[in-house]
């Protein structure tokens, strides 16, 4: 079977999984909460705007899937408009990385329970469940309207790059919370 890219991208999710199970095990809710500035966010917050984020992103790309003709493809390939998105927002920060504020749907709560763990997970499950269905599908020209920006059509491959980079940075974020001056239990 053709599928080399949904391998990939399982291996990245559960990977995912492990990094967030890691992050907050044995943290109190006071420390799940905390934010190092107002203006940044919490651990918890970071787990839950991608919870939220992979929620909403899925059901279209899913939709996108139905009633298409199978015809598998090794990789993904993103166009041009793809591959800068991808650099740009959905990767861990550099110099190319923008910053972007959320848009409002999925910007998390100010105080997150340590549920958020199961929902994180859960929305991964449900992403690993949509790559293996979309694996005998030719995701680099399947195109979904992109929930978050009217008018932005990704094709499906372009969209789960983009969850798995949109992972990446920003559990990165929340190991850096961790680490922060300030954070409560440590000496730092």
């Amino acid at each position: 079977m053709v599928a080399h890219w949904s391998d990939r991208l399982i291996s990245e999710l559960n990977a995912s999984d492990q990094r967030a199970t890691q992050l907050i095990a044995g943290l109190s809710t006071e420390q799940l909460n905390w934010q190092p500035s107002p203006a940044a966010w919490s651990v918890g917050q970071c787990l839950a705007h991608l919870a939220v984020t992979n929620e909403r992103y899925l059901a279209p790309i899913a939709k996108a899937l139905e009633d298409k003709p199978t015809s598998a493809v090794p990789e993904i390939t993103p166009g041009w408009f793809g591959r800068w998105f991808i650099a740009s927002f959905a990767s861990e920060p550099s110099p190319k990385t923008k910053r972007a504020r959320a848009p409002k749907q999925i910007q998390p709560d100010s105080h997150v329970d340590l549920s958020i763990l199961d929902r994180f997970l859960g929305s991964n499950a449900a992403a690993r469940d949509l790559i293996l269905r979309a694996r005998d599908y030719n995701v680099n020209r399947i195109r979904f309207a992109n929930p978050f920006v009217p008018g932005i059509r990704f094709t499906v491959g372009t969209g789960f790059e983009c969850v798995s980079g949109h992972e990446r940075r920003h559990l990165l974020q929340a190991e850096s919370v961790k680490q922060a001056a300030g954070f409560p239990g440590t000496n730092r």
